[in-house]
């Protein structure tokens, strides 16, 4: 089992920055890729970033350049920094992983956060 702790969403207006935080605990031997994934109402989920535990990343078209995404392994915590917001960034985002488990690491979870809201308002 894992267990995540997102935290960073709020209300911000459009230009602002805000960063986003996913910290995962448990019986984790560790984590390959993270990454970070947002829904707006009445949409599609839509897959934002995800960085490789060696620090490659991959980006939306509609983030590059605003949006930079790092991690921690040593905390098995990833980051989103979101600058330059616009109001079509507004949606719930969530963090997600590929995590082996257990002393051996012969378990497996692919987990998702639950989410935090950011708001943009232009």
């Amino acid at each position: 089992q894992v267990q995540l702790v997102e935290s960073g969403g709020g209300s911000v207006q459009a230009g602002g920055s805000l960063r986003l935080s996913c910290a995962a605990s448990g019986a984790i031997f560790r984590i390959d890729t993270m990454g970070w994934s947002r829904q707006a109402l009445g949409k599609q989920r839509e897959l934002v970033a995800t960085i490789t535990r060696g620090g490659g990343t991959s980006y939306a078209d509609s983030v590059k350049g605003r949006f930079t995404i790092s991690r921690d392994n040593a905390k098995n915590t990833v980051y989103l920094q979101m600058n330059s917001l616009k109001s079509d960034d507004t949606a719930v985002y969530y963090c997600h992983g590929d995590a082996f488990l257990g002393a051996l690491g012969t378990g497996h979870s692919d987990f998702w956060g639950q989410g935090t809201q950011v708001t943009v308002s232009s």
